[in-house]
């Protein structure tokens, strides 16, 4: 399944902020990159790809984009980059885009999302990839970057106990970092999901209950000792669940938040535009998962109970 060149081929799934982004690097750097979008996708096969960027514009005049999964060639690796509240419709389609012997990377946000995968593409290594980026998706083909954009990536090894740093982590981190995309690799994938948490969790919930940017809520004395007390309670959570979060963490997280181009989460984003919110994946599994482990979690569990009511609100959407 390797291009001609010898480099590894990749199918994007989702042609939004992140697999607009991360897909368009991959395809400038010379991969072969093959899109499926939801939507669009002869918006995209006319005008091709942009991505808008303080490091550097990349325009696609030619996009290889389906709409139809079953006319996707089956790629060495698989982005899996939709909201985990979309995985119902693609789900299904990822044996025949990825093939015996293929890697799925999925660029997902939540705890746990990864075994749903694994299910469905047993023949599939399965990689999970920790995407901490503000971006945009502004329409068909048209992704707007406004900072970072570091992926971790670790590969999900089923039961307890860390997968290592593996052969199909460093092939993936190798190909991200030809694409000018900044990586970092992990031995314990489960601890990497809860570091995104760390900030996940207080972020996105506030911005949708307070209608408030990242700046916003990081100017304001209360928010912020808000957004503080969230993180240490997901990070003793995590500490609960047998990962280990250094105590330095977190200031790390309110020092980079600080410095960030102000931002709307994709939360804040989804619920304006009258998506379904992702609570699931970055509420509610994280929440069942340290209760099993004996530590609750009761300021994210009352974020969740108000963002359920929201995301559940007659008329909306």
């Amino acid at each position: 399944m390797s291009s001609p060149e010898g480099r590894r081929t990749y199918t994007v799934v989702g042609l939004g902020a992140i697999g607009g982004y991360y897909g368009a690097r991959l395809a400038a750097a010379g991969f072969t990159v093959r899109f499926l979008a939801r939507s669009g996708a002869d918006q995209v096969r006319r005008n091709g790809l942009l991505v808008e960027s303080p490091q550097g514009e990349v325009r696609l005049r030619s996009v290889e984009v389906y709409d139809d999964p079953t006319l996707v060639p089956a790629s060495d690796v698989v982005l899996l980059a939709v909201k985990t509240t979309d995985n119902g419709s693609v789900l299904g389609h990822l044996p025949e885009l990825a093939g015996p012997g293929s890697v799925v990377v999925v660029m997902q946000n939540g705890l746990g999302v990864e075994e749903a995968i694994a299910a469905t593409v047993p023949e599939s290594r399965v990689l999970g990839a920790m995407c901490f980026i503000c971006s945009h998706k502004i329409g068909p083909g048209h992704v707007r970057h406004l900072d970072y954009g570091q992926v971790t990536v670790g590969e999900y090894k089923p039961g307890a106990g860390p997968a290592g740093v593996t052969d199909a982590v460093r092939a993936v981190a190798s190909d991200l970092e030809a694409a000018r995309v900044p990586v970092r690799t992990c031995e314990d994938l489960a601890e990497g999901r809860w570091r995104k948490l760390v900030w996940n969790i207080p972020f996105n919930g506030l911005s949708v209950l307070l209608d408030a940017g990242t700046d916003e809520l990081m100017a304001d004395p209360d928010t912020r000792s808000l957004v503080e007390d969230l993180m240490w309670e997901v990070v003793g959570a995590a500490r609960a669940c047998g990962h280990e979060i250094d105590d330095g963490f977190v200031e790390t997280m309110l020092r980079t938040t600080d410095a960030m181009t102000p931002y709307k989460t994709s939360m804040k984003l989804d619920f304006d535009a009258g998506r379904p919110l992702e609570l699931d994946a970055i509420y509610a599994a994280p929440i069942r998962v340290a209760a099993g482990a004996g530590y609750a979690m009761p300021h994210t569990a009352v974020l969740y109970r108000q963002l359920r009511f929201l995301d559940q609100r007659p008329g909306r959407g």
